[in-house]
């Protein structure tokens, strides 16, 4: 089941300590996740970075340019969660349908998160 962003707070560098509708939180370091290439390559300034809100239409942190992360992975960072094949399948498969993401990035949230 996924759950949502409720909440986001910048700690240091490129970490943030995010929390969930369910009450679970963490630190999530970013910069383990992301290659800072494409919609994510203005992250890379840290004053653009620490910008992050949370959208509470798409239940996730994101940034002005439309740059934003799957809760899925975000969620499985933070609480340790083994997902199944099937559930990272179903998440970023309608995203490389539609070209919202690229092969590459799917490629590193699958690392990621496995």
């Amino acid at each position: 089941m996924l759950k949502d962003v409720v909440a986001v707070k910048l700690i240091e560098n490129y970490k943030l300590h995010l929390t969930f509708e369910d009450e679970v939180e963490g630190i999530v370091d970013l910069a383990k996740i992301l290659d800072f290439t494409g919609i994510f390559e203005p992250l890379r300034n840290f004053d653009y970075f620490a910008q992050v809100t949370v959208n509470p239409d798409l239940g996730t942190i994101c940034w002005d340019n439309g740059a934003d992360l799957d809760p899925v992975v975000l969620y499985a960072k933070i609480a340790n969660r083994e997902q199944s094949i099937e559930e990272i399948r179903d998440r970023l498969l309608p995203k490389l349908m539609s070209g919202e993401i690229r092969v590459k990035d799917a490629e590193q949230l699958l690392e990621e998160v496995m």
